[in-house]
Formats: structure tokens, C-alpha cells, sequence
């Protein structure tokens, strides 16, 4: 078995209102960072997963997204996997 480190990275889907994006862009304005401009706040995840190959972990993490991680009404993702040494 090996062990692999996961990153998900989770956000809204496109056309749906972030209120968090939101308030941190007009704070940035008010804050003299008028160049700013739609900002996205979401969840970033990272796990370490126990596997025997890449393949079975992207098996695990899809079905978590399916099941608990991910609203697919609202959100989006992608993740990346990375073999620890």
C-alpha cells in the first residue's frame, strides 16, 4: 500500500452568488484595492489516503464528493493526488 496526500479544492458553481466573495471584494476596494474584482471563496481540503494506486484513490475521492463533500446543486471541484514518499 502506499499513501497519497489529496488536495480538493471546492467552490461555488459559476452563476451562483457568493456572498463571502463578496464581502472580501469590497473589503479589498475599501481597503484602497480597486483592481480586484470577482472574487470566489471556497473549501480546500487535504487528506493523506492509504491505497494500492492512483486510480483507487481517484475511486475514493469521487465517491466522497458524491456522498458528503460536494452540494452538485451549488459547487464544483477538483483535487489533486500526489504519492508521498
Amino acid at each position: 500500500m502506499a499513501l497519497y496526500r489529496v488536495k480538493v479544492y471546492i467552490s461555488y458553481r459559476e452563476g451562483i452568488l457568493d456572498p463571502q466573495g463578496v464581502a472580501v471584494e469590497k473589503a479589498a476596494h475599501s481597503l484602497g484595492f480597486e483592481k480586484v474584482s470577482n472574487v470566489r471563496v471556497g473549501k480546500f481540503i487535504t487528506m493523506n489516503v492509504e491505497a494500492e494506486s492512483e486510480e483507487e484513490v481517484k475511486k475514493e475521492i469521487e465517491e466522497m464528493a458524491k456522498r458528503f463533500l460536494v452540494n452538485p446543486v451549488i459547487e464544483e471541484y477538483s483535487y489533486e493526488i500526489e504519492e508521498v514518499k
